[in-house]
């Protein structure tokens, strides 16, 4: 079953890989309007992340996989039956939302705590507002993001094994699927092994990371 454990570790990596960029994307927005929109739109986005990161994973993949699946009159409509009847998309789309209010949250200390004079100095020099966010802001704040977004990213890792109770063949499904046909124990921890070798690469290569974009730090 070597195989087909190897085909649903790469599904692993391609659905948090996907899930974690798009999630990023939607995270920044996230966290900019609840730093700096309207009263209305702060209160819409603290829901947001708020049910999200109070709720489990798997109830969410089960929401819109079973949930939003059986609206199909509606979604053919609307023609989007072909993205809630496939369990990849909905996985994908699940697993994004989650780690973006996760990722949000994050993005939103991380700002808050970039000292208030560096922008007041910006803002002195003339800088326009997307000046200030892009060359004076963002680049403290992702140094200060880095760690725990590494944490999230590790945890969709781990947590990306819900997946396969939607169908999905992933690292977790194959091996769920070569231990039906086997009823091998071990297959089951391979599969732990690969999945910790996995979560410590990723670990290591983002210590290397921050360690080198924190080298002027310690030099200071």
């Amino acid at each position: 079953y070597g195989c087909r454990i190897a085909s649903g570790f790469w599904l692993t990596i391609e659905l948090v890989a996907i899930s974690t960029t798009l999630g990023f994307v939607i995270a920044l927005c996230v966290a900019l309007v609840r730093l700096k929109g309207p009263g209305w739109a702060r209160g819409m986005m603290a829901a947001y992340t708020t049910f999200f990161r109070g709720t489990p994973l798997l109830g969410q993949l089960f929401l819109v996989y079973y949930g939003f699946g059986s609206f199909r009159i509606f979604w053919q409509d609307v023609g989007l039956w072909w993205f809630f009847r496939e369990p990849l998309y909905c996985a994908l789309f699940t697993f994004t939302i989650n780690t973006a209010a996760y990722q949000a949250e994050i993005l939103r200390g991380a700002i808050a705590a970039v000292p208030r004079g560096q922008v007041e100095a910006a803002k002195a020099l003339g800088l326009t507002r997307f000046q200030l966010l892009h060359r004076v802001v963002l680049p403290q704040a992702m140094i200060i993001a880095l760690r725990p977004l590494g944490n999230e990213l590790i945890t969709m890792i781990k947590s990306s094994a819900v997946a396969s109770l939607v169908t999905l063949f992933d690292l977790m499904g194959a091996t769920k699927l070569a231990f039906a046909r086997s009823f091998d124990l071990s297959i089951y921890l391979v599969a732990a092994v690969v999945y910790l070798l996995l979560v410590e690469t990723i670990r290591r290569v983002w210590m290397r990371l921050e360690a080198h974009l924190t080298r002027h730090m310690k030099l200071a």
